[in-house]
């Protein structure tokens, strides 16, 4: 019985106006030959209206381009045989732009000429305009998270936006400190990015990673033969960052020897290759960094006092992360997209336990580190929500270790408590703490 209804032309025209998407059949010269229900409330346009007219009609972005002459079809279907998951932009009857999913196949005949072509279209307007204000809304997050390659709305990331905005508008010598993994680097690029030299280069070097033969090399460049594998003349990264930026990364890593030859560098603004007493004019922005306390260094005779007042004219403190847990959750659901693309994942969430987690954990690799937890759950997770359970070990043996603290001090508290009869003064004398640190445990810990 369904056999025959189907070989019956109306009983067929019936199934394809029941479609939700719009399908359109055309000819070899793309003259439309027949509409679905859909496809009108779709383009606005009724079947007396389309049928025998132009596909160009449709004004589709994807298969209309503009000439001298007016639109002509641009349309490559017939070379390729098909189209699939195609986006497009059309010019609905009323004016207003609609936008498609297209998916066409062409049609052949008995002997296998192509004779025209059917295709499908799926209104994805909506849809559209969703990516649109989420995009809206990335750019608004941008605005009050995102500086420079910084991520971060907290207190001290501001204050700290705020000194790499003065550090930019002056030439002077900057020193960035902070603990490794909270983003020196990228202090010294946006110092850069701003400044007045944003056009010249940005050479950094990490003063850590060679000895300091090779450092003095490297910084100030050699003469052919002028040591052992010295097959060339080489430009120092002091001369190639004329007119912009040296980065200086890990300073206080740097040899006492190097220290006194970059002090005449900073000074007298030349250079002398390794093997040539030529002296050769820079004109460059110095940004050192360290994560060591080079006050410290200096009392230790560890690094020049003389050499530290001339890379310290401008001071700038890059936040710990532990110093900011405010921007753990906007930080990890940044870090995370990047990192789901990466590794194929579907991940779009972490669970109220593991970002609590996250969050009370102390980071002492701050920003790098927090990246490869996630990295880790990354791996480890099996849904679309990472859980308590992907976390790193380090962080749930922490958590742990805090929780057995506690406990700890909720018996020494109520110890106490009990041996002076509930007086807080003599409690908290008692235990050594300030009686607010007592009543702020007391609370903390839920003691009655």
């Amino acid at each position: 019985m369904l056999e025959t209804l189907l070989k019956d032309s109306n009983f067929l025209m019936n199934i394809v106006d029941t479609m939700r998407d719009g399908l359109m059949v055309v000819d070899f010269d793309g003259n439309i030959l027949f509409f679905n229900k859909a496809a009108e409330e779709i383009t606005g346009y009724s079947k007396n209206e389309i049928i025998g007219k132009p596909c160009t009609l449709l004004d589709s972005d994807t298969c209309v381009i503009l000439t001298e002459a007016g639109r002509q079809r641009s349309c490559d279907l017939f070379t390729k045989g098909s189209i699939c998951n195609k986006r497009c932009r059309m010019r609905a009857h009323n004016g207003r732009a609609v936008y498609l999913l297209k998916n066409a196949v062409v049609l052949r005949d008995s002997a296998g000429e192509i004779v025209g072509a059917v295709e499908t279209m799926t209104d994805i307007t909506s849809l559209y305009m969703k990516e649109l204000e989420l995009e809206e809304l990335k750019r608004e997050l941008r605005k009050d998270y995102w500086f420079m390659g910084l991520l971060g709305k907290s207190q001290p990331m501001q204050d700290l936006y705020e000194q790499i905005r003065n550090a930019a508008a002056s030439e002077a010598p900057v020193l960035i400190c902070g603990e490794s993994g909270t983003g020196k680097n990228l202090a010294a690029h946006a110092i850069h990015s701003l400044s007045r030299r944003k056009d010249g280069p940005f050479i950094g070097v990490n003063c850590a990673s060679l000895n300091e033969h090779l450092l003095e090399s490297e910084l100030f460049g050699h003469k052919k033969g002028s040591f052992t594998g010295a097959i060339s003349d080489r430009v120092g990264r002091f001369e190639a960052a004329h007119n912009g930026t040296i980065f200086l990364d890990e300073i206080g890593d740097m040899p006492s020897i190097m220290q006194a030859k970059l002090l005449k560098v900073v000074e007298e603004k030349v250079v002398e290759r390794v093997g040539e007493n030529r002296s050769i004019p820079v004109n460059v922005r110095l940004i050192s960094a360290t994560n060591h306390d080079l006050h410290k260094l200096v009392s230790q005779e560890k690094f020049r006092e003389d050499l530290f007042y001339r890379i310290n004219s401008i001071f700038i403190k890059i936040p710990p992360l532990r110093d900011r847990a405010e921007d753990i959750p906007v930080l990890a659901f940044h870090y995370l997209k990047k990192i789901s693309v990466v590794n194929n994942k579907d991940i779009k969430r972490i669970s109220a336990h593991a970002l609590e987690l996250l969050e009370n954990y102390g980071w002492p690799g701050n920003v790098r580190q927090l990246i490869n937890a996630l990295e880790h759950c990354a791996i480890t997770c099996r849904g679309d929500t990472i859980e308590a359970s992907d976390l790193p070990d380090y962080i749930l043996q922490t958590k742990k270790a805090e929780t057995n603290n506690s406990l700890n001090d909720r018996e020494k508290i109520r110890s106490a408590l009990s041996l002076f009869k509930g007086n807080k003064t003599l409690t908290a004398k008692h235990l050594g703490i300030s009686r607010v640190t007592l009543w702020k445990k007391i609370k903390d810990l839920a003691i009655e």
